[in-house]
């Protein structure tokens, strides 16, 4: 009996691990690093394996320190621990510039999937810089250039030069490294057009760097021409306004009849003294007519 039941249990163990292999939660595909401005987000393919609930994913990621340090230990990410989307945004678990692992697994209800990783490895100085935004305006004798957005832990390489220079040689540089920031470039030549250029500097390499923008320096005789023209037209335009405004309220009555007089009708609109002749043949005829009652039976 017993020589006979211990193979008839091999087989339903056997069974049963396949079974289980069948219906075991496939994992995450596709898993992709996107990481632009230095903003790292990761995103995955959901399994195709039919889940009754709500799929949920946790990610894990292994850098240098971890590697090396921690005895190849992986981190849980804190913002991407069983939650139902499809990507997560790594930017500050990845910390530093070394080549890191990262790991996505789904878990379905109790049942969990086997880890898929990110390949290859990420570093976070392979992002993609944006160019940023800048304005510059001539401001006097000087510029003004204006940032308002950087990427994060960037810096930005601002050069001045003058445009008839064939060399451009710079006048002015300085980097910008917090916004948003307005540089002021003061004492520089009335009347000479000058060219601003921005680069964005991650780790001492050239990412990325913004068109030339350039604009003229006015001399100062034209510099309160254009302001002082639009004042004394606005007080101009005002003045007039409230004249007529003023005019029309404290108008009397005499004075208004002598530049608002009635003019008489002319003569031919006068309806009174219009007679209308009428054709003997068109004159209406009246007839006196005489009812005599008829007498019933």
């Amino acid at each position: 009996m017993t020589l006979w039941q211990t193979p008839a249990c091999l087989i339903m163990m056997v069974l049963l691990d396949s079974i289980n292999d069948v219906w075991t939660l496939a994992a995450p595909g596709s898993v992709t690093m996107t990481s632009v401005d230095r903003t790292h987000t990761l995103t995955w393919i959901p399994p195709e394996t039919p889940c009754n609930t709500t799929i949920l994913y946790s990610v894990q990621f292994q850098g240098e320190f971890e590697l090396m340090v921690l005895n190849g230990s992986w981190v849980d990410s804190s913002d991407c621990q069983r939650v139902p989307r499809t990507h997560c945004d790594l930017t500050f678990d990845l910390g530093s510039d070394s080549d890191y692992n990262i790991r996505v697994r789904a878990q379905c209800g109790s049942e969990a999937s086997a880890w898929s990783k990110l390949s290859p490895t990420f570093n976070r100085r392979h992002t993609v810089l944006m160019v940023p935004n800048m304005k510059v305006e001539a401001m006097g004798t000087g510029l003004q250039v204006s940032f308002y957005e950087l990427p994060v832990a960037a810096a930005a390489k601002v050069t001045v030069w003058k445009k008839d220079d064939k060399q451009q040689l710079p006048v002015f540089q300085e980097s910008v490294y917090s916004v948003p920031v307005q540089l002021q470039v003061p004492g520089l030549q009335e009347g000479a057009k000058y060219c601003v250029m921005a680069q964005v500097v991650l780790i001492q390499r050239v990412l990325s760097s913004t068109e030339a923008q350039c604009v003229t320096i006015l001399a100062k005789d034209a510099q309160w021409k254009t302001p002082t023209t639009v004042t004394g037209t606005v007080i101009i335009m005002s003045g007039l306004l409230f004249v007529v405004f003023w005019s029309i309220v404290h108008c009397q009555p005499h004075h208004c009849r002598a530049y608002f007089t009635k003019e008489p009708l002319p003569q031919s609109l006068h309806i009174e003294d219009v007679q209308i002749r009428m054709r003997p043949e068109e004159t209406e005829l009246c007839d006196r007519v005489h009812l005599v009652p008829s007498n019933k039976d």
